[in-house]
């Protein structure tokens, strides 16, 4: 079984660490702001810390600016518990991803500094320096795949956590800024979701894998004929459809008054794969995911906003949900 692995909880999350600035207090628009609150972003390194917080065991793969900003996500990685030793600092003139967006969900902006991103330095070298032998799963988002060499980098990630036995986690994660084309990443993301085991995305992904989003529940079908693979698909607040062991399993969501739009999806699968290193039934493990996603975007922050174990347990038996 693929999830056998997992419950070592010794977790590779490949992917970018950035610096979030959010406008303080909530609410603030960014042209308006005096105050910035400053918390580590990315969506590989927010995956990281969400499962640090369950008492997995979480190492980071990535690149990060020999800068200010850099060194900021290094010493956020401390904080988290996040083993850093295979983030690689490179001079050039590459930087550290900068985000900068509002706790508001009305009228919500966000402005993301990606061009010549230091997280697309890493490379096939990187990867080949790693024992995969030490860990239980691998995780990346579809971020690292936009660009070379971490395209590559990814790809030969995904072959050696294959070689070892590791089962391949990956979040489809889209976001058109990083490719160089919609044709691209189509078929890239594509790529990467057929060496998977496991697959998260929302309905747009699914459908934007698929040419079309009406097309994107048929993709999710496809994918999961093979056997033992597990695919989420994700649809807002109309919950969620996930296929596996042979089922299709609906859930809901635990409704919240959201603070922002940021934060759920990385939130969600901490909660959905520390829950399955806990050997709970699938359809549990995606309600812990659900419940996570909207303790995170109640909160301001992405990684601070994250639940622990006793924030989690104390929120699904407090508030509603909405699913059968």
């Amino acid at each position: 079984m693929i999830l056998d692995r997992i419950k070592s909880k010794k977790i590779l999350v490949i992917g970018r660490v950035g610096m979030d600035l959010c406008p303080h207090p909530p609410g603030t628009a960014t042209e308006n702001a005096t105050d910035m609150m400053v918390t580590m972003g990315g969506s590989s390194a927010n995956i990281a810390a969400g499962l640090s917080k369950f008492k997995c065991q979480t190492a980071l793969v990535t690149c990060v600016s020999d800068d200010a900003v850099g060194w900021y996500c290094l010493n956020q990685l401390d904080f988290y518990g996040i083993d850093k030793r295979h983030v690689r600092k490179v001079k050039g003139e590459e930087r550290t991803s900068l985000a900068v967006y509002e706790s508001r969900v009305e009228g919500h902006q966000s402005v993301i500094y990606r061009n010549n991103a230091a997280d697309f330095q890493m490379t096939v070298d990187d990867i080949n320096a790693i024992d995969f032998s030490e860990y239980s799963a691998l995780i990346t988002a579809g971020t690292v795949f936009a660009a070379e060499p971490s395209r590559s980098a990814a790809f030969r990630a995904f072959e050696r956590a294959k070689e070892n036995g590791l089962p391949v986690i990956f979040d489809v994660d889209y976001r058109p800024y990083s490719w160089p084309s919609a044709e691209v990443a189509e078929d890239v993301l594509s790529r990467a979701g057929e060496m998977s085991d496991i697959v998260v995305g929302n309905d747009e992904e699914f459908g934007f894998m698929a040419g079309g989003i009406e097309k994107g529940l048929d993709k999710a079908r496809e994918l999961a004929q093979a056997a033992s693979r597990i695919i989420v698909y994700k649809m807002g607040e109309k919950g969620a459809v996930t296929f596996g062991d042979g089922a299709e399993i609906e859930t809901g969501i635990y409704p919240v008054d959201a603070l922002k739009p940021t934060g759920a999806g990385d939130s969600f699968m901490a909660g959905f794969i520390s829950a399955l290193a806990d050997d709970m039934p699938l359809r549990d493990a995606v309600l812990r995911g659900s419940a996570c996603a909207s303790i995170t975007v109640s909160k301001p922050g992405c990684a601070a906003a994250m639940p622990d174990e006793a924030e989690l347990t104390e929120f699904m038996n407090t508030h509603a949900y909405n699913g059968s």
